[in-house]
């Protein structure tokens, strides 16, 4: 790995990241929390609070605007969070984790974006939702498949990629099917958000510990197959009851 560069984008990172807390922390003192309609139907988990939810919509609102202002649509915006994804698949591939950690983070960044300024916009649509969601697997792919190139002489770190790469997709999928046949899933744990936020964070800390993406991929792993077998037993037995 490149350290040094890698290491700019992680401090750089990790940089952006303490000036919002603190300046959360300011606005929390003065002002109290900011709450919004869509964390609070998402709602918090043990792996992502709220309140850490809260934070991040709070510090991306002048970003949307400014893309309100510059007349750029929320479709245009996902397309940058697909770009960016892409990007840092390939930082991946080629072992450069920090700068994977700060495009995955960008790109997670406008995933959000897209949707605060389609609400804001009134331009929220189901046919955004899909290409939303269909941008969300693919941007998920590209980090997966960077992984899998990086360690593909490691068996048991690619065995691990997979497993977690599986895992994501299952829950993804258990979601869909539970909305297609009108289940409402349990919330569970290893929803899109929280397996960027760990694995971002993964990439991003292991130009300073190098194993920091491995114990990333442990968690994602274990927890969101987990969770998809949870979902998909939970989906079998209500549409049972539906069935009688």
């Amino acid at each position: 790995m490149n350290l040094d560069i890698d290491l700019i984008y992680t401090f750089a990172l990790l940089t952006i990241l303490f000036m919002i807390a603190l300046a959360y922390s300011v606005k929390i003192f003065i002002h109290g929390k900011s709450r919004y309609d869509r964390v609070d139907r998402q709602g918090g988990s043990v792996l992502l609070s709220k309140s850490l939810m809260e934070m991040a919509y709070w510090g991306l609102q002048p970003l949307g605007n400014l893309f309100i202002f510059l007349r750029i649509s929320a479709n245009g915006i996902s397309f940058l969070s697909l770009i960016f994804g892409a990007i840092a698949g390939v930082s991946l591939a080629f072992g450069h984790f920090g700068s994977a950690g700060f495009f995955s983070a960008l790109s997670g960044i406008f995933d959000v974006v897209d949707g605060l300024v389609a609400r804001k916009t009134r331009t929220a649509s189901d046919s955004g939702e899909v290409l939303d969601a269909s941008i969300d697997r693919y941007v998920e792919f590209f980090f997966f498949v960077g992984l899998i190139i990086f360690y593909h002489e490691k068996i048991s770190f690619l065995l691990l990629t997979l497993a977690a790469l599986i895992g994501s997709f299952m829950v993804s999928y258990s979601t869909a099917k539970a909305e297609a046949l009108q289940v409402s899933p349990p919330r569970g744990s290893m929803r899109r958000s929280e397996r960027a936020l760990y694995l971002t964070l993964g990439a991003m800390l292991t130009p300073i510990y190098p194993y920091a993406m491995i114990f990333a991929l442990v968690i994602v792993a274990i927890l969101s197959n987990i969770s998809a077998v949870q979902r998909l037993y939970h989906i079998a037995q209500s549409t049972k009851i539906k069935v009688k």
